[in-house]
């Protein structure tokens, strides 16, 4: 009598994670700028995929980004609320990782949206690079 394996689950958003990564990859020239939003945090970082080697981060948890949440106007957002988990505190993500990425000389980036849909956080972290200058 055989013992059966166990079977592991893997979610969707896992599944398609893997699938962007077969075709994405950074290099030094041009890293890949992943996103991640957990429930209540933002974070965005540079990575060379060559080397193995995160160039630069952002997060909702940096001094910089908190300070600059206020100040971003999101027009388009169903919610004006200013906490860490707001699309207006991703965009300020955004924004803080491209003027970190100008003071490095990293004008071009490849987007990893890591599996989210490209919507509300994530597109706002990816409009925040655009308006601060990073190229896509």
């Amino acid at each position: 009598m055989a013992i059966k394996s166990k079977k592991v689950k893997t979610s969707s958003r896992d599944r398609v994670k893997h699938r962007i990564r077969k075709r994405i990859t950074g290099s030094e020239a041009r890293p890949r700028l992943t996103v991640f939003k957990s429930v209540q945090h933002t974070y965005a970082q540079l990575v060379d995929d060559i080397t193995g080697v995160t160039l630069l981060s952002a997060s909702t948890l940096d001094k910089d980004v908190v300070a600059r949440i206020s100040s971003i106007n999101v027009e388009e957002a169903p919610s004006k609320a200013k906490s860490k988990k707001s699309v207006a505190a991703a965009r300020a993500v955004g924004l803080v990782l491209a003027e970190r990425c100008k003071s490095k000389n990293i004008s071009a980036v490849v987007f990893d949206r890591n599996g989210f849909v490209y919507h509300g956080r994530i597109s706002a972290v990816a409009d925040g690079a655009r308006e601060g200058g990073l190229q896509f």
